[in-house]
């Protein structure tokens, strides 16, 4: 198809600074990925304990799990711009620390551990913040396009990384590939101190800190479609992170392999999530969602119990060539569902809550998986994760089915009309109580009580502290719902909040009730 001037200025790479921010992404995420080789196969040397090795598994996701949350939020109140440049400075130092520790001859196992984790801080507080930025770098009509993009930058760095950094460290020793990675952040934070940003402008206040974090996690405990994405992330990367931390073990001892050896598997991995990135767009108008994570965790699972047996690089090479297919193809579907399933207000949380649930998975399974391989080998370690893999992904295929997350409109209603005051609120007036009265015909009102325990969720999911429905005794079908938030302003945020998916839910209450005129909406507001 030949593309028309409007159609190309509409494509991602169209944009300058987000096809500037793309090339230097890709070349940090080429030292990310030269840090991991050269990190997993020094500890190797440092320690052949599958366990020491699984840790440096462990300590690169950890901080995610720990920070994400945090992370979030701050890219939702602050400016991400400057979060993104200083967590880039600190990962630089923290990367360029262990080159210089290294080259001394100083690095012990713990202190390799140490600095992988304060790199991984750095990226924790990025990762958040980098996705929320998307869709102020590129046209509506670009988004999704943009996000895939990121993917297969994602997956080219992959296909570079490892295989640069078995060369380099062969050649000049894991300092140097360490060296590389803080050199490769510069390109990122130069396209970052560059980019003007134009900063949106707010309605309302922002939220403070703790007040975010506990609106993103209201909001994840209250989401069910959100739910089955955290779910499903547990059920895969709990056990497909075996793979992940096991695999320096296999290279070297099983498969005699050196550090460029590594690094080729790690190529074939590559290549492999690069093929699938390419696949998917034809699957996903072909096959439901469900049925692609059921059979990317499938293949994952055989391609780890076939790695628990190979012999030779090659056979381990197409094992992870269909690993690296079966990963992005997971990787996609599950990030996927979190955006699908986050409104605008509480994304970068949201993706946060989901960073956290993938990376938490990530380090408590290799933690695990080290400490089983310790006692019983790697061989069957693997396969016991491989067949875990693949039951709990049939039980979660048919529990908690990815196919309910995709018919949702979250963008947002703005039908619910102002609040009426008689002069001015303060924004930290509270707590406030709010009524809404509706009249019901009496032979309706047990349905309207059951229909009713969608808006509790949605009303708590939004800020309300306590909910209740309310029959007056002496007038039948005079119902009341009540619902109290701390303060005015985060009423107020409520009003915000509000989504074309949640509208759905209040129309089909408002044909209950039986007066022409709407339901009565009262405010009361404690005073101090």
């Amino acid at each position: 198809m030949t593309t028309t001037p409007a159609s190309a200025a509409e494509q991602p790479l169209a944009s300058p600074m987000f096809r500037a921010l793309w090339i230097a992404t890709i070349v940090s995420n080429v030292g990310t990925w030269m840090h991991d080789v050269g990190a997993g196969w020094l500890m190797t040397s440092l320690s052949p304990d599958p366990l020491m090795v699984a840790l440096v598994q462990a300590a690169t996701t950890f901080p995610m799990f720990a920070l994400a949350l945090p992370a979030g939020a701050l890219a939702d109140i602050i400016d991400r711009r400057r979060l993104l440049i200083g967590a880039q400075l600190f990962g630089l130092v923290g990367a360029a620390g262990l080159a210089g520790i290294t080259l001394a001859g100083f690095t012990t196992a713990w202190i390799l551990l140490v600095f992988t984790a304060l790199i991984a801080v750095g990226a924790a507080f990025s990762a958040p913040a980098f996705q929320a930025i998307v869709p102020e770098l590129v046209p509506t009509k670009a988004l999704q396009q943009a996000v895939a993009l990121n993917s297969l930058g994602v997956n080219i760095a992959r296909a570079i990384g490892p295989a640069l950094g078995g060369v380099i460290i062969a050649a000049s020793g894991p300092a140097a590939v360490f060296a590389v990675n803080a050199l490769s952040v510069i390109g990122v934070i130069i396209v970052l101190v560059r980019w003007r940003r134009t900063i949106p402008e707010r309605s309302l206040p922002a939220e403070h800190m703790i007040g975010a974090m506990r609106a993103g996690l209201r909001y994840a405990m209250r989401a069910p479609e959100l739910q089955i994405v955290l779910v499903r992330s547990v059920g895969f990367f709990l056990f497909a992170s075996g793979l992940w931390a096991l695999l320096p073990i296999i290279a070297r001892r099983d498969l005699g392999l050196g550090p460029a050896g590594y690094g080729g598997l790690l190529t074939f991995m590559g290549l492999g999530a690069i093929a699938g990135a390419m696949l998917m767009p034809r699957l996903r108008g072909r096959i439901s969602v469900n049925m692609i994570a059921l059979a990317a965790s499938v293949m994952l699972a055989g391609a780890m119990a076939t790695l628990a047996t190979v012999t030779n690089f090659w056979s381990a090479s197409a094992a992870l060539f269909g690993a690296g297919l079966a990963w992005i193809a997971m990787m996609a579907t599950l990030n996927g569902g979190a955006q699908a399933t986050s409104p605008g207000w509480v994304k970068a949380r949201a993706l946060a809550i989901y960073l956290l649930i993938f990376q938490g998975s990530m380090a408590g399974g290799s933690a695990l998986w080290g400490t089983v391989a310790s006692r019983i080998g790697v061989p069957s370690t693997l396969g016991i994760a491989a067949g875990l893999l693949a039951a709990v992904a049939l039980i979660l295929a048919w529990r908690a089915p990815f196919d309910r997350t995709s018919t949702l409109d979250l963008a947002p209603s703005a039908h619910w009309p102002a609040p009426l005051v008689d002069g001015g609120v303060e924004h930290d007036s509270g707590p406030v109580l709010v009524t809404i009265e509706y009249t019901i015909a009496p032979e309706k009102v047990a349905d309207f009580f059951d229909a009713m325990q969608d808006m509790q969720r949605i009303r708590r999911r939004d800020g309300a502290i306590h909910w209740g429905v309310y029959e007056d005794t002496a007038h039948p079908g005079t119902v009341i719902e009540t619902f109290t938030v701390e303060s005015w302003l985060e009423h107020l945020r409520q009003h915000d909040r509000v989504t074309n998916a949640d509208r759905v839910y209040q129309d089909a209450l408002a044909e209950f009730h039986i007066k022409e005129t709407p339901p009565k909406v009262r405010h009361f507001v404690t005073r101090s």
